[in-house]
């Protein structure tokens, strides 16, 4: 188990190192912008998603009745 844990960080790691690298930002950088922007929209975007998904399944189950 830890040597898969190790090579997803080391996975993860190089992936940020090739962003960086890409978009001529420093790791700091491109670590600070997934995980202060990405990261918070994919976390509202899922929770909407949820949402509505509910709301669709409720006006699925009230027609059914």
């Amino acid at each position: 188990m830890q040597d898969l844990i190790t090579k997803l960080y080391v996975y993860c790691t190089d992936l940020i190192i090739n962003l960086a690298n890409l978009f001529d930002l420093s790791y700091y950088e491109v670590n600070f912008f997934i995980f202060c922007f990405l990261y918070p929209l994919m976390i509202i975007g899922l929770l909407a998603v949820y949402l509505m998904q509910k709301q669709r399944l409720k006006k699925i189950n009230t027609k059914n009745r």
